[in-house]
């Protein structure tokens, strides 16, 4: 009785366990494609997962397709089925994401050229600024050194102006002085010869005066 028993639990706890193990179908990788419908057929090809193939007689146990290289025969229906397999997915998958990841790269490479050339841009632009700034500064100096150069002009042209009045005033001047020397001389002259007329008009009149005198003795 005892090991009755033993033995029942024994079933249970297995059966819990097969039960609490997962089970998976596996894909098939290949499949046969035959002649008729039968296994006792000839094979003629092997046809693998995930390849496409054109429906010619449909049925419930074998299926009659044809091949992509126009080979024709029978199939077992149940390794038939309308949605594309895992592999094929997957590879479209690994397809989809080698093209993004290829775009990806297009892009990252794209952003860097385009970095670098904002990069120059900005270089350029400081460079431009900076040339223009160099280019104000050269403005302003030349606005000054030109205002300055304008007073300078100005005053030379009072200075000439003055001078040419301080120039005729002086020629005036040593025309007058001029004329007043010559006036002094003729002053001179003229004084000299009253002084001269003088001397000999009191030398005759001596004279006469002694003559009368030594008449007179």
């Amino acid at each position: 009785m005892k090991r009755y028993v033993f033995i029942g639990i024994f079933l249970v706890f297995a059966t819990a366990s097969v039960q609490a193990q997962p089970t998976y179908v596996s894909e098939i990788v290949e499949i046969t494609l035959r002649t008729g419908a039968g296994i006792d057929h000839k094979v003629i090809a092997m046809v693998k997962s995930g390849q496409p193939l054109v429906v010619l007689e449909p049925g419930p146990e074998w299926t009659k397709v044809r091949l992509p290289n126009e080979k024709e025969g029978y199939i077992l229906s149940r390794f038939l089925t309308d949605k594309r397999p895992n592999e094929l997915l997957l590879d479209e998958l690994k397809e989809k994401y080698k093209n993004l990841e290829s775009k990806g790269n297009a892009i990252r490479e794209e952003n860097s050229k385009q970095k670098n050339q904002n990069e120059g841009l900005l270089s350029e632009l400081a460079a431009k600024e900076e040339q223009l700034s160099g280019l104000t500064a050269s403005y302003d100096a030349l606005k000054a050194d030109s205002a300055e150069f304008l007073n300078l002009k100005t005053n030379y042209k009072q200075t000439v102006a003055q001078l040419t009045e301080q120039t005729q005033k002086a020629e005036q001047c040593e025309e007058a002085y001029s004329k007043l020397q010559k006036w002094q001389i003729i002053r001179w002259v003229l004084t000299g010869a009253g002084i001269l007329l003088v001397g000999v008009l009191i030398g005759m009149t001596s004279k006469r005066q002694r003559r009368r005198s030594t008449l007179l003795l």
